[in-house]
């Protein structure tokens, strides 16, 4: 099945071209890629995936050498490591160049934006995805395609237990991105820490809740053995997505048709992280459920509705200032407003 899917996609993604274009001459590259991964499933199902579908789908003409973080450069900046022409790939977030423009933080996930699902819809459906290529090549300079889509996070791991505005009131918080800005709104008090630091700071009691990813990588990384207290769901983050950015003088190397077939890979790659990380995280998820040690804690509708409200308003404090944030916001919005029919006539994930 998974060789039929494949051969679909493929065939799809080439019926694009012209049927009377002749066929150009397909250059056969050996590309480094850099990622911000040290291990894990992003490195694993992400990043290492792609790489592994584009070698198959170009049938070994492109392939695609994936380094850990820090190998070709610094872990967070990955997208100014492939403009330099340091690294011909990246495997990114878009919320780690937040610093450069804000708008990334719609497309690698917020808290009043789309789950799973949903975001894969607004890429493909929507046009999200064009507008992400465009926004890359404007702000960046350089040629993205979306490449995977992420799980929706724990909202914290936490040593108090959280479920309305009361709740965060003083709350000491590690987090990043949107949320770094928008939770002090409702009292929180933020801090911005590395990956290596995460762990430490949260056994040590230095921040009362941190937030990281699902609960695939969560396991992984054991705050539930140092903090009691899962607070559920994750509001600040119901989905995401990677991008894989390419180098432009490295993408003008590639043949038209095997720039289809990247894309193709890409689009494969996207399903195959969702399928990926929907079933690490059910056994995660069961796993760390049955530790007698842990207390699982779902979040009041109230508390979901402010967080809701702050992070439109804060949307639209940014789109007062910044063009690019305020199109890719507004078409996203738009786009949500117009699947909630969807909700009406079929069954919500899990609910039978």
């Amino acid at each position: 099945m998974k060789t039929i899917a494949k051969a679909l996609l493929v065939g799809g993604m080439l019926s694009l071209a012209s049927p009377v274009a002749p066929a150009l001459a397909q250059n056969k590259l050996e590309l480094n890629m850099a990622t911000p991964w040290s291990g894990g499933h992003w490195l694993e199902i992400g990043a290492k995936r792609f790489a592994a579908n584009v070698e198959e789908l170009t049938e070994g003409r492109i392939k695609i050498n994936v380094f850990p973080a820090g190998a070709l450069g610094p872990a967070l900046k990955v997208t100014e490591t492939v403009q330099k022409g340091v690294a011909d790939v990246g495997h990114s977030w878009p919320g780690y160049d937040w610093a450069v423009d804000r708008t990334g933080a719609i497309f690698s996930g917020w808290p009043a934006g789309p789950n799973p699902e949903e975001m894969m819809m607004w890429l493909y459906n929507g046009g999200g995805a064009e507008l992400w290529k465009q926004w890359r090549k404007e702000k960046f300079d350089v040629v993205a395609i979306p490449c995977g889509v992420l799980e929706t996070e724990f909202f914290m791991h936490s040593h108090k237990p959280i479920r309305t505005v009361e709740d965060l009131k003083g709350l000491k918080l590690r987090t990043s991105s949107s949320w770094a800005e928008i939770a002090p709104t409702l009292g929180v008090s933020t801090v911005v820490l590395p990956g290596s630091e995460v762990f430490s700071a949260l056994e040590r009691k230095v921040v009362d809740a941190i937030e990281w990813g699902g609960p695939g990588t969560n396991l992984t990384e054991g705050f539930h053995k140092i903090a009691k207290y899962i607070i559920m769901p994750g509001l600040h983050a119901p989905s995401g997505a990677h991008d894989c950015i390419f180098n432009n003088d490295t993408w003008a190397k590639i043949g038209d048709t095997d720039k289809k077939l990247i894309e193709a890979a890409a689009r494969l790659t996207l399903m195959e992280t969702y399928l990926g990380y929907a079933q690490s995280d059910l056994s995660a998820y069961k796993e760390i459920k049955s530790n007698p040690n842990v207390e699982m804690v779902r979040v009041d509708q109230s508390l979901v509705d402010a967080v809701t409200k702050a992070s439109h308003e804060w949307a639209a404090k940014q789109s007062e200032t910044n063009e690019w944030f305020k199109k890719v916001y507004e078409h996203q919005a738009a786009f949500m407003k117009s699947i909630k029919p969807i909700s009406e006539f079929r069954f919500a994930t899990g609910t039978r």
